[in-house]
């Protein structure tokens, strides 16, 4: 989930496609010059994103500086064909990109894993004893 304009109750946060992430730890999106979360991030360029491994029970949060992108250089660096489901190609004069630069990040995961951990959790509400948690997160260093 891609959050802008932090300071808004409910903040408002949308899906998005994570194009690359760089050598650097920098985070690049494909977005319209057009979207409401490009003319948040003209205002505040603080952003919050959330993303989730279900499957496997793991959580990341990546706070960060959004920067927005409208050079032909850029856009053909980073353009995917994918994003031909919201453009008309990468010469559309709307495509921008969306670089997000990591200033805290943190993480959540499963200790055992997630059959190991379903399965303490069934056995805890059978029986009527509290979980141990057992659950590992921390911050990344980026």
């Amino acid at each position: 989930m891609f959050c802008t304009d932090l300071k808004e109750q409910p903040i408002p946060s949308r899906p998005m496609a994570l194009k690359e992430v760089d050598e650097e730890g920098n985070l690049w999106f494909i977005s319209s010059s057009e979207s409401i979360k490009n003319a948040e991030i003209l205002k505040d360029n603080t952003v919050q994103l959330f993303f989730s491994n279900t499957g496997a029970s793991e959580y990341l949060s990546v706070y960060g500086i959004s920067k927005i992108y409208a050079d032909r250089h850029t856009i053909e660096e980073k353009w995917s064909d994918m994003a031909n489901a919201w453009f008309d190609g990468k010469d559309d004069p709307n495509v921008t990109i969306l670089c997000v630069t990591p200033q805290d990040t943190k993480y959540w995961d499963t200790k055992n894993g997630k059959m190991v951990t379903l399965l303490k959790i069934a056995a805890s509400a059978i029986t009527g004893t509290q979980k141990d948690e057992e659950g590992i997160e921390g911050e990344l260093e980026i």
